[in-house]
């Protein structure tokens, strides 16, 4: 490793910010001693807030309906081979009630942009849920609304909001997605988020196609800047139904070494190992961990419809990924010197900001 890459690593740890250009050769310089020293300083960072607790989230996934045309999901409107499925409130809340027996105590609820879940059918759920589970905290990952949506669907009690910026590149995005998706709405969406009140979670694929270093470097700089709440990134995986089905996987050693730098970028974010990790290797969830995440979110939807829910190929969907092994994943983190806790796990900010256990008023 040499003076400048070393150099640079240390300001980041100690500064949380360095310009785009330092980003890109951070990730043009990669090699295992450069590895080794953000994975050292990121595990640092994160016990200092976080000890050595991981944080689980019951993912429900509501529906693969989607009205979108992403050119590297599998649940895309125009996969006739996808077999749709939709959960009813009755069903999502009995996964809520599985879930709560276990442990959880945070509920993703994760689908395509269904037209059928409107404002008027979400807040009732969200406010059963609540009633229900007022220990809880409801994370909702349903893509871009409209600002009223959103705000309802808050006020009803939705604490959280995860939504994937995909990249930070306009030229970028517009490779990835239809014309009729706009960059500029996608990133319209997570301002509007933040602004409402909602602990926001943006992210991105690693390994896309077309995606490059300077992409990945203005990644890191938007994440910086926006400082999400939670920040979800794992490895591209293609599916095999869809224009990207011929490109490469992205690699596990590149998503462990962007985990670190984020979490030095923002040392209190919640930083997920993803499933995707799990999926490309077997231990892909433990090498997050080790690399400086503090969430993994074990799927409670029903057993029948886990594997309808294929954003890619081949995706983890039995084991421990099943609610019901929670135990075998507890195990799993324990072996690497990590535990599973009961909690919210909502995100440790530093004095001064704004409580968000506290509902903001609208």
């Amino acid at each position: 490793m040499n003076e400048r890459l070393y150099t640079l690593i240390r300001t980041l740890a100690e500064k949380h910010s360095i310009s785009i250009d330092d980003y890109r050769y951070i990730l043009d310089n990669y090699c295992i001693e450069a590895a080794d020293l953000l994975r050292e300083l990121a595990v640092k960072a994160r016990k200092k807030i976080y000890d050595n607790s991981v944080f689980v989230r019951g993912l429900i996934e509501i529906s693969n309906f989607c009205k979108n045309d992403c050119f590297y999901c599998g649940i895309r409107r125009s996969n006739k081979n996808c077999s749709r499925y939709r959960l009813s409130s009755d069903q999502i809340i009995e996964c809520a009630e599985d879930g709560y027996k276990l442990g959880f105590r945070t509920f993703v609820l994760q689908g395509g942009e269904d037209a059928y879940f409107t404002d008027e059918i979400l807040c009732d759920l969200i406010t059963k849920l609540k009633e229900k589970y007022s220990d809880c905290a409801v994370t909702l990952s349903l893509g871009e609304r409209g600002r009223e949506s959103y705000l309802r669907l808050y006020n009803a009690g939705a604490d959280r909001y995860l939504l994937r910026h995909e990249t930070a590149m306009k030229n970028h995005y517009e490779k990835l997605h239809p014309s009729e998706m706009s960059f500029q709405n996608r990133m319209n969406c997570l301002y509007t988020l933040r602004d409402i009140g909602y602990q926001t979670g943006c992210g991105f694929m690693v390994g896309s196609p077309f995606q490059t270093n300077e992409a990945l470097a203005q990644d890191l700089k938007f994440i910086e800047t926006f400082k999400p709440d939670m920040c979800g990134i794992g490895p591209f995986i293609p599916h095999n139904s869809t224009p990207f089905a011929a490109e490469k996987v992205g690699s596990l050693e590149t998503t462990c070494y962007l985990l670190s730098i984020i979490r030095l970028i923002y040392p209190s974010v919640l930083l997920p190992s993803t499933t995707a990790l799990g999926t490309i290797h077997q231990r892909g969830r433990e090498e997050g961990i080790l690399a400086g995440a503090n969430v993994v979110m074990p799927n409670l939807s029903p057993f029948s419809v886990r594997g309808k829910y294929e954003l890619y190929d081949n995706k983890l969907c039995t084991g421990e990924e099943s609610a019901q092994c929670l135990n075998e994943l507890c195990d799993r983190m324990r072996a690497i010197g990590y535990k599973v806790v009961i909690d919210r796990g909502d995100i440790k900010k530093s004095e001064g900001k704004r409580n968000l256990l506290q509902r903001k008023e609208k």
